[in-house]
């Protein structure tokens, strides 16, 4: 049976509609990172420009809230990088993700320069040491170095963060304090490591409704996991199977929005590693042929695609956005870009942020 085919812009708006980017939606901000499976979060402060994109009247204050409050966490989940998940998901999902941030620690310098050391007893000693009390990794790898002296101390931490379920402490991930990237566990901090058991399965079916139409390619450049072509399985009699303009096998939710590709799509102001960027084997759904971004920047979207790069620039007495675009913008597109620059500029007046915008 011939499957329907779904154009490049017909998958930029289902992805743009799932990610609350056709328009701010007034949800709390807690039920936004949990469709959202976690926001990437590698900058501290990156979470909070990609939800005043998509929640109505968006006050940061909500968000650090909820980090105060360990309702969210900061962790190495997807890919083996920091995101901001739900506690929930923290607990949920790095047990089914840990395997692949193993082998993405075991790709580094870092594996091969603990070789020599008992990799059990390492983590034994880095746990009770977390747990005494949370450490950033310069601190924690000379406390390492004196039980294990040889390899260096800055991979022994390394080995401890990336193989222990552990996770980032408040002030960081704060938006008027800042503070180093300490550690501690899981266990410490959440009473628990592991919440219900998450299977492969669930995990495709909630990146569908966050990131789909999708292929199983797809799911596995956005997870790191591995095995997905046998966890789809279960799924398939409540999935829609689609192909898009090269020809993929795609898979959605039955009920996953799927809007008109000729749905107005807003200018956007996304942060410099939001997920909508990362979280397809082909990216061509949000990054038009042709465009190369120049490194990680934060980025925005005109008509749905990525169109520029921005930056804030903040001083004692001003605030503004440096722009780039990426290509020439008509006369209505750099009207909408500016216009929704000076909401940016208007919000970060009114909420200004302690400290580096940076990581």
């Amino acid at each position: 049976m011939t499957q329907p085919t779904l154009s490049t812009r017909s998958l930029n708006r289902a992805l743009l509609a799932r990610q609350h980017l056709l328009e701010r939606r007034p949800l709390g901000v807690l039920e936004i990172v949990e469709q959202l499976v976690g926001m990437q979060a590698q900058n501290p402060r990156d979470p909070y420009f990609g939800l005043w994109s998509r929640v109505t009247d968006f006050d940061p204050s909500a968000l650090s809230d909820l980090v105060e409050s360990r309702k969210v966490v900061r962790l190495q989940v997807m890919r083996g990088t920091i995101h901001l998940t739900t506690s929930g998901d923290a607990l949920g999902l790095r047990p089914i993700l840990q395997p692949n941030i193993g082998r993405v620690f075991g790709s580094t310098s870092f594996s091969k320069n603990t070789a020599s050391v008992d990799r059990e007893e390492l983590l034994e000693v880095g746990r009770a040491l977390l747990e005494k009390s949370p450490l950033t990794r310069a601190e924690l790898g000379p406390r390492l170095a004196e039980r294990f002296p040889g390899p260096d101390p800055g991979s022994l931490a390394q080995a401890v963060t990336y193989l222990l379920p552990v996770l980032q402490v408040p002030p960081r991930g704060l938006w008027t304090a800042t503070g180093p990237a300490a550690w501690t566990t899981a266990r410490s901090f959440l009473g628990t490591e592991q919440g219900p058991s998450v299977s492969a399965t669930e995990v495709i079916r909630r990146y569908l409704a966050a990131f789909g139409p999708a292929a199983v390619e797809d799911v596995r450049t956005w997870s790191g996991m591995t095995g997905l072509a046998a966890a789809i399985e279960p799924l398939l009699p409540e999935l829609r199977p689609f192909t898009d303009d090269r020809g993929r096998k795609l898979w959605d939710l039955e009920e996953a929005p799927r809007p008109d590709p000729e749905v107005p799509a807003p200018v956007r102001f996304l942060p410099e590693y939001d997920n909508l960027l990362l979280s397809h084997a082909d990216r061509s759904r949000v990054i038009p042929p042709g465009v190369v971004p120049p490194g990680w920047k934060s980025n925005f979207l005109v008509d749905g695609f990525l169109a520029g790069a921005w930056k804030p620039v903040i001083s004692k007495n001003s605030v503004r956005l440096s722009i780039e675009p990426f290509r020439t913008l008509n006369k209505a597109e750099t009207a909408a870009v500016h216009e929704e620059a000076d909401l940016l500029v208007a919000w970060l007046r009114k909420f200004p942020p302690v400290g580096s915008l940076e990581s």
